[in-house]
């Protein structure tokens, strides 16, 4: 296929480039490479691919020098950007997109709310339009665990509503979802949306709690744990849902056929559209998780007590199942597997 991959020098994007380059498509790889983090980090994964440093800084113009020849080619570009995604999609004749580009981080929303609109929102409408400008065959877009917000049912299933998000960042998350709808209804564009669970994994952001945990233990430091302790999270490792996300790619969405009008689903609809969960199903205690980080470095944690974060949820924990019944695929990488592979990673890339 040929697709357009959205993100490609963040976490995952610059996973699932490699992932399908490897396997033989043709990718064209965009991100904006903005300053929410380390932008040396995101350098480096794009360096995973063979694009060099000195290429990809450069705005609007291909850099096409990577280790997969003419397979994959890197962009930067905003996605907020119309005009420049315009032209991308028309000459691009993609036959599928998955867009992972987005401003992430839930508690970066509380503060630079704006961001968050630009991205997410003004970004997500151009790609949908681009999408359906230019025939393309599949959408598949990253949405979040943190939709649920205030549901209490767990596990989260993609068939429960999800009106009470709690942060901006959910909120234009859940309106991703709901645009992705509307293009699907009014223009027959099958969307895909996957709910991510706290991926985690080598390469990860900087801003979240495997980096910021093996980061403080590491350097001597006190970790900062919310709520008291009291949280949990379903933690997926980083190759589980690169997995989900390419094999969701070839499954496009039908419209249910059973969909019923006076009990209507949020998961599927009579418009080829669907949400799926990618998560492990296995919920961790956060003391548990940060025990799980110090068997890895073989050192005991100092922990600073502190109250919930505005923003954040109590537990998150995904119903997988329609995932596993729509690829043969589930995710299963145990958390302690996936901490040493990460913590490995992270003192070899900051030589520690």
């Amino acid at each position: 296929m040929n697709i357009l991959v959205t993100g490609a020098a963040g976490f995952i994007g610059s996973y699932v480039v490699r992932r399908f380059a490897e396997r033989g498509d043709n990718v064209t790889g965009l991100d904006n490479i903005n300053s929410y983090y380390d932008p040396e980090l995101k350098y480096a994964r794009l360096a995973e691919a063979g694009i060099a440093k000195e290429d990809a800084e450069k705005w609007y113009r291909f850099a096409e020098s990577s280790v997969y020849g003419e397979r994959y080619r890197f962009i930067r570009m905003n996605l907020e950007d119309t005009e420049a995604m315009k032209m991308l999609f028309a000459n691009g004749r993609f036959d599928a997109v998955v867009n992972l580009g987005a401003q992430a981080g839930v508690r970066y929303s509380i503060t630079n709310p704006h961001a968050y609109i630009e991205s997410n929102v003004d970004g997500f409408i151009n790609i949908l339009e681009g999408c359906r400008d230019n025939n393309v065959d599949h959408l598949v877009y990253a949405s979040s665990s943190s939709v649920y917000g205030l549901n209490g049912k767990v596990p989260f299933s993609e068939h429960d509503g999800i009106a009470h998000p709690v942060s901006l960042y959910a909120a234009t998350k859940k309106s991703n979802e709901l645009m992705a709808h509307a293009y699907s209804k009014l223009y027959q564009l099958p969307t895909t949306g996957l709910r991510f669970f706290t991926v985690y994994g080598p390469w990860g952001r900087p801003d979240m709690s495997p980096f910021l945990f093996m980061d403080a233990i590491l350097h001597d430091r006190a970790l900062k744990v919310f709520n008291n302790g009291d949280m949990w999270r379903d933690f997926t490792y980083i190759d589980d849902i690169v997995e989900g996300i390419v094999r969701i790619t070839s499954v496009i969405p039908q419209g249910n056929s059973a969909w019923d009008e006076q009990h209507p689903d949020p998961a599927t609809s009579p418009a080829p559209y669907r949400i799926y969960n990618i998560g492990n199903s296995q919920p961790t205690r956060l003391m548990d998780y940060i025990k799980c980080i110090e068997n890895a470095i073989g050192r005991e944690a100092k922990k600073d007590f502190l109250p919930m974060q505005p923003g954040d949820v109590y537990q998150t924990y995904a119903d997988s199942s329609a995932l596993a019944e729509a690829t043969d695929f589930k995710p299963d990488t145990p958390l302690q597997d996936g901490i040493d592979r990460t913590v490995t990673w992270f003192k070899q890339f900051y030589n520690l």
